[in-house]
Formats: C-alpha cells, sequence, structure tokens
C-alpha cells in the first residue's frame, strides 16, 4: 500500500470515527422519528448536509477513494464534526493541506508572544521569533546587538533583509550561498500555503525589488530547513561563528524560534 493510500485510508477512518461520536442534538438536528437510530452517531447523509456536499461525494472520502478535497472542503467537515484544535490540524495533516483558517490569526497577538519574551530573555544565546512568512516577532538583547541593522530597520522579513538590505551583504560572510539556501527552505516551509494571499504579496514584493530574489525563486529549489554553522562579520565584535538551533514553539502554528548557540559552548 502507498502512502497515498494509507492516508486516504487514516483520512476516512478518522472522519468516521469523529462522526459516529456525535449525535443529532450536537449538531442542531432533529432526532429520528422512529426511535433508535441503527448505528451510533450521525449518518453520512447528515455530514454532507451539514458540509454543503453530496452524500456521494462525503462517503467517497470516507471510504479512501482516490479523490481530491479541497481545504474549504475539509474546513467545513471540520466545523460540522466539531473538531478540536489538534484534531483540525490532525485532519488537514492526513490531506497535506493547508488549513485557511491558518491564513487569518497565527496567536500573532501581544499576550502569547509575552510569554515567548520570557523565554527567550532567559538566554544567552542570540534568539529570536519568526512567524509563518518569517517576519520577526519577538527576540532576545544578544540577537539586537548581533542583528541591529536588521532588527532596528523597517524590513522585519528575514528573506526581505537578505535580499533588500546592503547590511545584510556586510554581515553575512557567505551571503551567496545563504541567500539560495534561504530562497530554498523558505520554498520549502511555506508549500502548503500557496494560496495565501500574504505568501503571494511578499513574493511579488520582493521579487519586484530584488532581481537576484526573482532568479532564485524563479529556480524551484527545495531545501529541508535546517540547523548548522552560521557565521556573522559584527561591525563591532568581528567574526562570530554559531551554531544554529531552530524549534517549533508549541501553541504558535507556523511560528520558528531561533537560537545561535555559541560554539565554544556546545
Amino acid at each position: 500500500m502507498s502512502s497515498r493510500d494509507d492516508h486516504r485510508r487514516l483520512l476516512g477512518a478518522f472522519l468516521r470515527r469523529h462522526r459516529e461520536r456525535l449525535t443529532a442534538a450536537d449538531v442542531g438536528l432533529a432526532p429520528a422519528r422512529h426511535g433508535r437510530r441503527r448505528t451510533p452517531g450521525l449518518r453520512r447523509e447528515e455530514v454532507a448536509q451539514i458540509c454543503g456536499m453530496s452524500p456521494t461525494w462525503y462517503a467517497w472520502i470516507e471510504q479512501g477513494r482516490d479523490i481530491s478535497v479541497s481545504p474549504a472542503a475539509l474546513a467545513r467537515m471540520a466545523d460540522a464534526l466539531h473538531l478540536t484544535l489538534a484534531e483540525r490540524a490532525y485532519l488537514f495533516e492526513l490531506t497535506e493541506k493547508r488549513d485557511p483558517a491558518a491564513f487569518a490569526d497565527e496567536q500573532t497577538d501581544a499576550g502569547p508572544i509575552a510569554v515567548l519574551q520570557q523565554a527567550l530573555d532567559a538566554s544567552s544565546a542570540p534568539a529570536y521569533l519568526l512567524d509563518r512568512l518569517w517576519a520577526i516577532r519577538a527576540w532576545n538583547a544578544p540577537a539586537a546587538d548581533l542583528f541591529a541593522e536588521w532588527i532596528d530597520g523597517h524590513e522585519p522579513c528575514l528573506l526581505g533583509f537578505v535580499f533588500l538590505s546592503p547590511a545584510a551583504r556586510r554581515l553575512i560572510p557567505d551571503w551567496d550561498h545563504r541567500a539560495r539556501r534561504i530562497v530554498a527552505e523558505f520554498r520549502a516551509d511555506t508549500g502548503r500555503s500557496r494560496d495565501d494571499p500574504a505568501l503571494q504579496a511578499l513574493v511579488a514584493r520582493l521579487s519586484e525589488a530584488s532581481a537576484a530574489f526573482a532568479a532564485l525563486w524563479a529556480d524551484q529549489a527545495v531545501l529541508a530547513r535546517e540547523g548548522g554553522e552560521r557565521s556573522f562579520d559584527h561591525p563591532d565584535h568581528g567574526l562570530r561563528h554559531y551554531k544554529q538551533v531552530t524549534l517549533a514553539p508549541a501553541g504558535f502554528p507556523g511560528h520558528k524560534l531561533v537560537m545561535l548557540v555559541d560554539k565554544g559552548v556546545i
């Protein structure tokens, strides 16, 4: 059985199990006219009705048929089945689709960010938080010192700084290599967000402003984001070498916590 077949089978079983856990009253439907239902939970036809799709189409999804399901349809199913945030995320993970709700709000409010700010401040290593479009959202004092020209500037997006700021070419000794890699990593990281208007606007803006970015984006290279050695030529402190560690903080979908650990303490 292929991986795609396995995912379709898991998707069908997941939807069926959550459908069977709901009652007509849970979703505001009238109870069965003739006493108890012969099967537990909602019927497929009822879920299809709530989702605004044909019963046949929904049945095919539960049966693991090889059909394509749009993100909008998945979102309606998640709502109809009263999935929790974790269950909803799992649903989209199974289908390798991007949740449309993720475009609207990914917990960048001051309250949640303040919690991570405390963790950043507790670190002696340069550390910062990137959102799903790689804009910096929080940082600690060592990061502010190392990346002063980025953080103090008017370009929060890491790609914008790398490609639009002359300071980036001075700060990053291996700029050509790092620039090529960062575009490939960004493409891989945002591959499921192709329909995100904010992503499309960012790519259009950078492509228009930087011929280098436009060429690398058109190259279609894809690389997994990973750690490794990073070097920076600081204007006051000279050449500094780090090991980069990237973490995914719980409760912040799409965000990344990046730490630059001094090689001497690893």
